[in-house]
């Protein structure tokens, strides 16, 4: 199983202080030496974390590849036709949420959803749509031609008992086998940390994850190359027991 580091929230650290310090370049350099498959990075329209200097230093720096998140605007576009990355992350954006708080509605958007990914595709850029586990939005997602879904976790992560995180944890499963069985690539990612990762980690229609909050913030205490580690480990140790 793969992870991406996401690491927008060096950049939030950066901006604070209006320094240029801690640097996002750095922390994904590092971030791969110690394990991360690739490097995810969001560019909201309101540069809170990610701007767009940071994007374009790390497409020209980094060894693995660039997963850039970014909402369906002309702009954003532009930019990621402009950078060029390996893959793209097509997300819904409401600029007062904190952080992205659910999946993009492909069946409400299908036309519009259906352009950027044919763009992108033209430009060589493999796009991948950000969905709740819903068979409804998965099909509408392989039927706009995306090839690629990140699901969303985050309802899993936050579900406030272990009998709805249970149930939320079913739904990730059979979401993934059900893109699985439309030829798809699944990956899955928000909200995962050390203590809920492993259950998701051991469903084997999921091929990466993307994970920056914990990371970041477990870096805190331990550094950002021990905090890679130890979730690289407990992935490793899930994938063991695949289901």
């Amino acid at each position: 199983m793969l992870l991406g580091v996401n690491i927008d929230h060096i950049a939030t650290v950066r901006n604070a202080r209006g320094t240029t310090y801690p640097s996002p370049l750095e922390a994904a350099l590092t971030a791969e030496t110690h394990g991360a498959d690739l490097i995810t990075l969001h560019l909201r329209e309101d540069r809170r974390h990610i701007r767009d200097a940071d994007v374009f230093a790390l497409k020209n720096a980094i060894k693995t590849r660039m997963n850039l998140e970014m909402a369906m605007t002309p702009e954003m576009l532009d930019n990621a036709l402009n950078v060029a990355p390996e893959d793209v992350c097509l997300v819904p954006e409401r600029r007062e949420e904190l952080t992205t708080e659910g999946g993009l509605d492909v069946l409400s958007l299908q036309e519009k959803t259906a352009y950027y990914v044919a763009k992108l595709h033209e430009a060589g850029i493999r796009v991948s749509l950000f969905v709740a586990a819903d068979h409804a939005q998965i099909q509408a997602a392989h039927d706009v031609g995306a090839r690629v879904i990140e699901i969303h976790t985050g309802t899993y992560a936050d579900a406030p008992d272990r009998k709805q995180q249970q149930a939320e944890l079913a739904r990730i499963r059979e979401a993934a086998a059900f893109a699985h069985s439309l030829g798809m690539t699944v990956n899955a990612g928000h909200g995962l940390t050390i203590h809920n990762v492993a259950p998701v980690a051991r469903i084997a229609d999921i091929v990466e994850l993307n994970i920056g909050h914990w990371l970041v913030a477990q870096a805190l205490f331990v550094g950002l190359p021990e905090a890679v580690r130890q979730m690289k480990e407990a992935m490793f140790r899930a994938r063991q027991t695949a289901y």
